[in-house]
């Protein structure tokens, strides 16, 4: 088994939970080795991620009551694989998947290549902090590296912690809106003893806000999609909120977004060029061009055909 399978929270927590069933009882050190990540991670497994089981500590190791013995069945680990973002990968997550989710990996049918993940190894304890200050609705002071200085932002009231595209984000409220911090820029949590009383308004837009731009206010936008790439906006969501207007005869999609930010659509349009352009609003099409002619631009004066990347 990699490393990479280890972290998988899904297969950690899948496993975890038939140790538990079978009557075992669980050593974090232990199980840290086996999945190779942090005791602390483990132990966060077992009191916080597994915190509705019956579980009993004796002599350092966990194990189930043994009334419970027996009890656990798929359905406690299809909701933990849902949680850790497994369910919607695939078409069904029906007992046949997870008994093949749970066997002989090397006999898989399917290989799964996701996202290269951020490590924050060696900002565990932010992470552990972020977490404790969520669940507990904690305020927080966050020390956080920004354009090249150390920035404090105080108060903040944590929400979310949000993995999107591999990177963590840290959802909260500062200055009376949301924001998202970066974990990796993050270089210390204080935690302090007051407590926030959570906003269902905000929690119910973080549940469902795709991206981690956070605006009271979208910003409809429509693209053109030529045919040439018509079938990857077919196939799955490209864009936050995407919903194809119309099709052309000749394949040409209009796609219509309802978006916060211009950075949720602008990066996507330029890794689609030609394939894709803005039809409005016609000032984010503005500062594409204007991206794009200042890239021109310096490759020009730099001749990017000669580039070459310095030696090491």
């Amino acid at each position: 088994m990699t490393r990479g399978q280890h972290d998988t929270i899904a297969y950690r927590l899948s496993q975890i939970l038939i140790k538990l069933n079978q009557g075992d009882h669980l050593d974090p050190s232990g199980l840290a080795e086996e999945f190779g990540t942090h005791v602390r991670t483990i132990q966060r497994d077992l009191k916080v991620r597994l915190a509705y089981l019956p579980l009993l500590k004796t002599k350092g190791r966990y194990h189930l009551e043994p009334a419970y013995l027996g009890k656990l069945n798929f359905k406690d680990i299809e909701r933990f694989a849902a949680q850790a973002g497994v369910k919607g990968l695939f078409p069904s997550l029906d007992r046949d998947f997870l008994k093949n989710l749970l066997g002989d990996q090397m006999h898989a049918p399917w290989l799964v290549r996701g996202h290269h993940y951020e490590d924050l190894s060696a900002l565990q304890d932010v992470f552990s902090s972020l977490e404790t200050a969520v669940i507990q609705n904690s305020v927080l002071t966050l020390d956080i590296l920004k354009d090249g200085r150390i920035q404090p932002y105080n108060p903040v009231n944590p929400y979310r912690l949000i993995n999107t595209k591999g990177i963590w984000y840290l959802a909260a409220v500062h200055d009376g809106r949301l924001k998202t911090f970066g974990v990796g820029k993050i270089r210390s949590v204080q935690v302090h003893a007051t407590t926030f009383k959570r906003d269902a308004n905000v929690d119910e837009h973080v549940q469902t806000e795709e991206g981690i731009w956070h605006s009271s206010r979208l910003q409809k936008v429509l693209l053109s999609v030529a045919p040439a790439a018509a079938d990857y906006f077919k196939r799955r969501q490209l864009i936050p909120r995407q919903k194809i207007v119309s099709e052309s005869l000749d394949g040409t999609l209009t796609v219509e977004t309802m978006v916060g930010h211009q950075n949720q659509i602008l990066p996507i349009v330029r890794y689609w060029i030609p394939s894709v352009r803005i039809v409005s609003p016609a000032a984010w099409n503005d500062e594409l061009i204007s991206q794009l002619a200042g890239y021109l631009s310096t490759c020009e004066s730099m001749d990017c055909r000669d580039f070459r990347p310095p030696s090491t």
